[in-house]
């Protein structure tokens, strides 16, 4: 089918510098933004985390006293200027870039990918997603398969979905059509500058435009178009 321009890099994320950037992903922008989520894709995040991992000639060893690591998948990459708090596990494949901030009790696991000035922070949880540069997951929440544009911000206790009840492939509702996503988990893309009031709670499959704001203890679905407001 013809992707929708909302559905694309250009418009989720149009200040993002798709191109020549070593530490950030890249997007397809002729597809969908999910399609970098498929572990299938030809530029899926499994695979560009691994290529950034082996461009790395020699990763530094990060030890710090409370501070938890498990490699045993893939390395661990923490940049040296970032801020990683005490209390913190990670498991790799992982990647943190520069002045990054993980915060006390944060769960960082396998192929997450931390962008610049991202902030994960108490008792977040992070699983095979992508927070760009200054996106911010700082209080109780859980970001699965899932990418947070820059300048999101998540409330506290806010969870990104992304696993149906029945465990099936996630489907999306794009211009009245019921369209299938490809995945079995799938959480949420969210446009940059978006704000997430606490305890607000996304389903699989969900797509908020730039400034979208959702307001607190409200539950969205769907494909929402730029500056989209739930409440």
């Amino acid at each position: 089918m013809q992707w929708p321009s909302y559905t694309q890099i250009s418009s989720l994320f149009s200040s993002f510098d798709n191109e020549n950037v070593a530490s950030q992903p890249y997007f397809n922008p002729s597809l969908p933004v999910w399609d970098i989520l498929d572990p299938n894709s030809e530029n899926s995040l499994k695979s560009q985390l691994q290529d950034l991992i082996n461009s790395i000639d020699s990763p530094s060893k990060f030890e710090q006293v409370g501070v938890t690591i498990d490699d045993s998948n893939g390395p661990v990459i923490i940049d040296p200027t970032a801020i990683i708090e005490p209390s913190t596990h990670f498991i790799g494949p992982c990647y943190i870039g520069a002045d990054a901030q993980i915060r006390h009790g944060a769960y960082i696991r396998e192929n997450s990918w931390i962008c610049s000035d991202a902030v994960v922070g108490h008792c977040s949880e992070i699983k095979h997603s992508i927070l760009l540069p200054g996106a911010k997951a700082p209080h109780f929440n859980y970001v699965g398969d899932s990418i947070l544009g820059k300048g999101v911000n998540l409330g506290a206790g806010v969870k990104l979905s992304n696993l149906r009840n029945d465990g099936t492939e996630v489907f999306l509702r794009i211009d009245g059509e019921r369209v299938a996503s490809g995945l079995r988990k799938f959480g949420a893309i969210l446009g940059e500058d978006s704000q997430l009031g606490c305890n607000a709670v996304t389903n699989p499959g969900t797509i908020l435009g730039c400034n979208s704001v959702v307001w607190p203890n409200v539950t969205v679905t769907g494909v929402h178009p730029a500056q989209s407001i739930h409440r």
